[in-house]
């Protein structure tokens, strides 16, 4: 099979280029092996300092409702992070004391929503907090219904982030069913705005013409003379994907788009160069809670985002997303790392 561009990985990355490209008359397939980070999304896009047009536009066809305002927004262990782009049920405050009362409500017998945490956390913000909860399976209209009626004087309330899963009906109707500001805390891993994302991104490029190839994995490439000719995938067994040029938006370690050995990290599909290291002792750092080093590491790439083998840049090739680490600093780290290096790689395919 042949295409314009191949994309290996389906998610924000390859997404916002499959997205981007399709949209300028490029054929593309994506391959991807289901989960990716999305699945994890906090629902907050870091580095995005402001809302970029083209950015803007991909959203709103696809469906996702974003905002825009500086701030912070909570966290699923009752902490704060700055943000200034997010999902449309995901609050940004312009301070951490967002209410003077919160009654934080958990639904019984389900796991991954931290109450006590989360209490600790607003209650060092300067707001009391109270505990309760209440069964979950009654249905939307009497979750908002039990919720109202355990209101005592709270003028905010904080939800376990685990509805629309398809679409923000639900968030949006029990906001304006519970009197008091409802706000939405994310849960143990997988995120619902996350995975919810992710499928409304697939679904507009699938309507723009995308192939996606969904549960598959790129395993290998033919690459010669400093040029990749095709890729080849678990799934499609002897039949390669031939095409103009490629994209690599496997993400980090998590994706296993990097996979460190005893002695080396290696992208183990292009057997691309690597900016780590040597010293095995510098990848991590003791202290659990710390900013792991090993999470800066990332492919090697040239001003054009070709990445590199044995110093030599591949012509046809491009990477975007957490697998350059912090190896690019300019495309800032998180969500925004992922949109803006999708949007360079794009421009340099399609610029002349």
């Amino acid at each position: 099979m042949r295409f314009d561009c191949v994309i290996t990985g389906g998610g924000l990355a390859g997404l916002i280029a499959g997205i981007s490209l399709q949209k300028e008359g490029r054929s593309t397939a994506i391959v991807s092996t289901g989960q990716n980070a999305m699945h994890f999304f906090s629902g907050t896009f870091e580095s995005v300092k402001e809302a970029p047009a083209r950015l803007a536009e991909i959203f709103e066809a696809a469906g996702i409702k974003v905002h825009y305002s500086a701030g912070v927004r909570l966290m699923p262990m009752g902490t704060f992070r700055e943000a200034e782009l997010a999902l449309g049920d995901v609050d940004i405050f312009p301070s951490e004391r967002f209410a003077s009362k919160a009654l934080i409500v958990s639904f019984r017998g389900e796991q991954g929503f931290f109450t006590g945490f989360l209490a600790d956390g607003l209650e060092k913000a300067g707001i009391a907090c109270r505990l309760a909860a209440i069964d979950r399976s009654s249905g939307i209209k009497k979750i908002a219904a039990a919720v109202s009626g355990l209101l005592d004087g709270e003028d905010a309330v904080v939800l376990p982030q685990v509805f629309g899963q398809k679409d923000s009906a639900d968030v949006e109707y029990l906001r304006e069913a519970i009197p008091a500001k409802v706000v939405f805390a994310g849960t143990q891993p997988p995120s619902v705005p996350g995975i919810r994302t992710q499928m409304q991104l697939k679904d507009y490029y699938i309507s723009l013409g995308g192939t996606f190839l969904q549960g598959d994995e790129v395993t290998g490439a033919h690459v010669h003379d400093g040029v990749v000719h095709s890729v080849v995938t678990r799934n499609l067994d002897s039949h390669y994907l031939e095409a103009d040029c490629f994209v690599l938006a496997s993400g980090g370690f998590f994706s296993k788009g990097l996979l460190a050995t005893p002695t080396s990290v290696v992208e183990p599909v292009f057997g691309l160069d690597v900016d780590y290291p040597a010293d095995r002792s510098e990848w991590y750092d003791p202290s659990f809670a710390a900013d792991q080093p090993y999470m800066r590491f990332g492919v090697k790439t040239d001003v054009a985002l070709h990445p590199m083998i044995a110093g030599e840049s591949v012509r046809n090739l491009y990477v975007a997303g957490s697998i350059l680490g912090a190896t690019r600093p300019e495309f800032g780290t998180g969500a925004g790392l992922a949109i803006r290096s999708a949007f360079a790689v794009v421009d340099s395919i399609l610029k002349p």
